[in-house]
């Protein structure tokens, strides 16, 4: 039994061997029903990853039991009494990018934050409560002194993923990664076909070096995450990706719901339940990655986290709700972090419980 959280009116546990999270104290209830989501969730789904000293329930979350956990659990019990905190700040650290892809935002943009705005940034997301600081857009490898940024998060207090296209990874850098702290790499892999991918990217031989990126890195010891967005009409493609996965031994196949551009492109009610569907059946099923989907994660567990238990600064310093919100609140060169923050909760756009990804209403609700 561990000890997560010990203070005089709220105690956690989490038994390791069950794989159950219990609470007591008189704030006990105020957590419990979080910690009966993550009790059903670790006994009906595979792990991502089972390690000497901890499990990953999901590459998404902080492992169990550590330090950013707890955090995650405390901002739980401040969400339950209507005070939510950013659990996660995405950071786009630059435009740069080897890639070449048409669903690109800011490759037409101009200026970024400079690295000591960036750790500004971080140390102020930690101070207000984020457990997972993610690392986005253009590719954050081509940033110069990203494995300094990666070693700014305290580990106590943060998880670090990396999101990147893969074609810039080597051996190298793949131990500087490891060695500056990298919880997590995300690798995108739009498709089994290697010419549909090369147009996504809008570069030839982008599918091989992605693949070769996630094996160096499953190499080095890092745990990879492939990631891939799925639109209307696309569904079929999951299975071939996640045999694919397999193949490759990644811990964890993360299905996003992709932006339309078209009607035709927005998932359907029944597209989303047949996701669900496949995310039950394969996290059910012994061996091989687990599934992550957004469809269920920020639908039916969660709900949407957009500015609930999300927030996103853009390359310039704008803060969004996320990524797929365009709609900026505030600017962290004119304000802190945590005034960005309670500017997005003061719009009033973030309460209460959304089932589905407001960014998809582009074309109405699905049909």
């Amino acid at each position: 039994m561990t000890q997560l959280i010990r203070t005089a009116a709220l105690c956690v546990d989490f038994d390791r061997d069950l794989r159950i999270l219990q609470a007591s104290g008189a704030l006990a209830r105020m957590i419990q029903p979080i910690l009966n989501i993550m009790n059903q969730r670790l006994a009906e789904e595979k792990p991502a990853q089972v390690r000497l000293k901890d499990i990953v329930a999901s590459t998404w979350l902080p492992p169990i039991p550590s330090g950013p956990f707890k955090r995650l659990l405390i901002n739980e019990a401040r969400s339950a009494i209507g005070r939510p905190v950013p659990t996660t700040v995405s950071i786009e650290v630059t435009r740069r990018c080897g890639a070449n892809c048409d669903h690109c935002l800011i490759k037409e943009g101009e200026g970024e934050l400079d690295s000591q705005e960036i750790k500004r940034v971080i140390d102020q997301a930690q101070e207000i409560g984020a457990c997972i600081i993610t690392f986005t857009e253009g590719d954050p490898l081509l940033k110069d002194d990203i494995y300094s940024l990666i070693k700014h998060v305290d580990p106590e207090k943060a998880v670090v993923n990396l999101f990147t296209p893969g074609l810039d990874l080597t051996v190298e850098k793949a131990v500087k990664l490891r060695e500056a702290g990298l919880y997590n790499l995300i690798i995108g892999v739009y498709s089994t076909n290697p010419e549909e991918h090369d147009r996504v990217r809008g570069v030839a031989g982008a599918h091989s070096l992605a693949l070769e990126a996630i094996k160096i890195a499953l190499q080095t010891g890092l745990m990879v995450t492939m990631a891939c967005h799925i639109k209307g009409g696309q569904i079929e493609r999951i299975q071939d990706l996640y045999q694919l996965a397999t193949e490759l031994g990644v811990h964890e196949l993360s299905i996003w719901e992709g932006m339309p551009k078209t009607p035709e492109e927005k998932l359907t009610i029944i597209e989303r339940e047949k996701i669900v569907d496949i995310y039950r059946k394969i996290n059910s099923t012994p061996g091989g990655p687990r599934i992550f989907a957004n469809t269920y994660f920020e639908g039916q567990m969660l709900g949407c986290m957009a500015g609930r238990r999300w927030m996103h600064v853009a390359v310039d310093g704008s803060v969004r709700a996320c990524p797929y919100l365009k709609e900026s609140y505030a600017n962290i060169k004119d304000i802190p972090l945590k005034d960005a923050w309670k500017a997005v909760r003061h719009s009033g756009k973030f309460d209460g419980f959304v089932s589905y990804c407001p960014a998809q209403d582009l074309f109405g609700p699905g049909c």
